[in-house]
């Protein structure tokens, strides 16, 4: 791999197409990962960190010191006196555009500076209160198993009925078996918002409001899913299967001894969509739950956003734990993504 990423046109130097291939390139990366590098280390800033302007990269926070009858730490500020010398004060109150300012050595002297004329102390500081704190203030342990119970149930289903699906597809000659199979990829035309009034009528009717099968269920059988593994076990051969019949194997054996092992990575493709369907899913989950002891994940990523209040620095912590997951399922599986997706395009 690292061969192919240092490979070069010109031998003894650059080729201006090297340099070319590199900075195309390297804007990729920074237009793909920019985004959520700045996402991450936005998670460790403060809450008044995230309000300032213009915005850095780093976490910096405002430097704080312990004055002498203050109980509060006070911000610090770099003020030029009329020697032009700078000198670190301490807020300890402003009004309008003057601010009261003390020494923190000398802290019975008040001094008048305006507002323009200070500059706020920074100090690199990695606020992890803001990831540690979600444990304690909110019930992020009950939210993190519930996307974690319907993502993994509703994932093994899914593989598990969509597969059943596309053998039969595959293997089996019947009447109207190709009616089937445009039927069920003729529902990918549908919008899902279409059916979503139906769907809650069906829930509601079996009485899963507010349960957390009432999620899982109406989604499991999903069109894609047939779609790409049905064209991956066309490329099994039928002699296999043949064989095996002749061993008196039965239709279930088949099934789970020699298709589901040579479909690993069509399976692995699918395994990966829809994990990342049900974890970032929205919509359905907020219908069906409307109690907070059933949200997911990102039920409880939009309770942090209030009418009059958002609190930034845990919403920001929350949305980079979400994305643990999706990352750690697809670095174990993406080396199946190229094979699956180019085996279900042959016949």
């Amino acid at each position: 791999m690292l061969n192919f990423l240092l490979r070069r046109r010109g031998r003894s130097r650059l080729h201006w197409t090297d340099w070319a291939s590199y900075a195309y390139l390297l804007l990729g990366l920074l237009v793909m990962f920019g985004p959520v590098l700045w996402l991450v280390m936005s998670s460790f800033k403060t809450e008044s960190a995230l309000s300032q302007f213009p915005p850095t990269f780093l976490p910096y926070s405002q430097k704080t010191a312990m004055v002498a009858g203050h109980e509060q730490p006070l911000p610090l500020f770099t003020v030029k006196d009329e020697q032009g010398r700078s000198r670190e004060l301490a807020q300890v109150r402003r009004i309008g555009i003057v601010a009261t300012m003390v020494d923190p050595k000398q802290p019975d002297t008040e001094i008048r500076v305006g507002i323009n004329e200070r500059k706020p102390v920074n100090e690199l500081k990695f606020a992890s209160g803001n990831y540690t704190e979600l444990f304690g203030k909110f019930a992020f342990g009950t939210y993190l198993w519930n996307s974690v119970f319907i993502t993994v149930v509703a994932t093994l289903i899914t593989l598990l009925i969509n597969s059943m699906a596309a053998f039969a597809l595959s293997k089996y000659q019947f009447t109207g078996q190709k009616t089937v199979f445009v039927m069920i990829i003729a529902t990918l035309m549908i919008p899902p918002t279409i059916i979503l009034v139906p769907a809650f009528l069906v829930v509601s009717g079996m009485g899963l409001l507010n349960n957390l099968w009432g999620v899982i269920l109406p989604a499991v059988a999903t069109p894609t899913g047939v779609f790409l593994l049905r064209q991956y076990m066309l490329t099994i051969p039928d002699e296999l299967l043949e064989a095996a019949r002749m061993d008196n194997a039965s239709e279930w054996r088949i099934y789970w001894k020699i298709v589901l092992p040579l479909a690993a990575p069509a399976m692995a493709v699918l395994a990966i969509f829809s994990f990342m369907w049900r974890w970032n899913d929205f919509l359905w989950p907020l219908i069906v739950l409307s109690k907070s002891e059933h949200f997911t994940l990102q039920l409880a990523l939009n309770s942090f956003q209030g009418e009059l209040n958002t609190q930034w620095h845990y919403l920001l912590a929350m949305t980079v734990i979400t994305l643990v997951p999706i990352t750690i399922v697809f670095t174990f599986l993406q080396k199946y993504i190229a094979t699956g997706i180019a085996g279900a395009g042959v016949k």
